[in-house]
């Protein structure tokens, strides 16, 4: 036995580092999440991530960022990270924001950088909470499963980003249940999210009259008032296509 162990030993103020303290450790990302999220509706802020808020304050918002346009676009880069990685059902809603403030192509761009830097800091929180305690309990099937998953773990996440089945967020924790690289659900994520983060924002950028309209009628609008069945089915096209390459390796099997 070493020196530097006997006097650790011998040390009543040394605490040990126990198993439990390890488990702490692991779900307190996943904690603050959560307590963000509690905190967040607590407050009241899932009131201002409205279309209705959005009718009410287009004037003063569109003077704050013709003022303040630098720091406007960091500032709703910012908040659309924390809203998607604290899961704030707010990412369609929030993408219309951004078209509408700054055009299409900008608000795309910010978007597209944002989403993905929150769905990967959700992604580590429930990886380094759930991801290896679910996989050894689980039953030999669902390890199958796994394995496949893992596998074609690109094409798969593509499918679900493209895809408007499943909501965000749980596409953005389910992949920490399985091994799936960082680099993999990065580049996924990414590329996976740039069709419905462009053509949200090309709805933003021309929901002004609508907005005008709602708000003279006394009526509120909703995301789904601006989402066409064409958008949909046109979404859907495109993660069938995605799915292809994985059901022709599957079916050569």
């Amino acid at each position: 036995m070493s020196d530097e162990t006997i006097s650790m030993s011998q040390d009543p103020k040394a605490a040990p580092v126990t198993k439990r303290d390890g488990a702490w450790m692991r779900f307190l990302p996943l904690a603050v999440i959560l307590t963000g999220l509690a905190i967040g509706y607590a407050m009241g802020w899932h009131q201002y991530l409205r279309l209705s808020y959005l009718a009410e304050s287009r004037e003063m918002l569109l003077d704050f960022v013709s003022d303040n346009y630098v720091l406007s676009a960091v500032g709703f880069a910012l908040l659309y990270a924390l809203a998607v990685a604290f899961s704030f059902p707010a990412a369609s809603v929030l993408t219309i924001f951004g078209g509408f403030l700054f055009g299409w192509l900008i608000a795309g761009a910010l978007v597209a950088i944002a989403a993905t830097a929150g769905a990967t800091t959700l992604f580590l929180a429930a990886r380094s909470a759930v991801g290896s305690f679910l996989r050894e309990r689980v039953g030999r099937r669902t390890t199958k499963l796994a394995d496949g998953f893992e596998e074609d773990a690109f094409s798969y996440l593509l499918v679900l980003r493209l895809a408007p089945i499943f909501p965000f967020f749980v596409v953005n924790i389910a992949p920490a249940l399985f091994n799936v690289p960082l680099r993999t659900y990065v580049a996924a994520t990414f590329l996976g999210i740039l069709p419905g983060t462009f053509a949200y924002a090309y709805l933003g950028q021309g929901v002004d009259s609508v907005l005008v309209s709602a708000r003279q009628a006394g009526t509120e609008i909703s995301v789904s008032d601006l989402v066409t069945p064409e958008i949909t089915i046109a979404f859907l096209a495109l993660a069938t296509v995605a799915a292809i390459p994985t059901a022709v390796k599957r079916l050569r099997r």
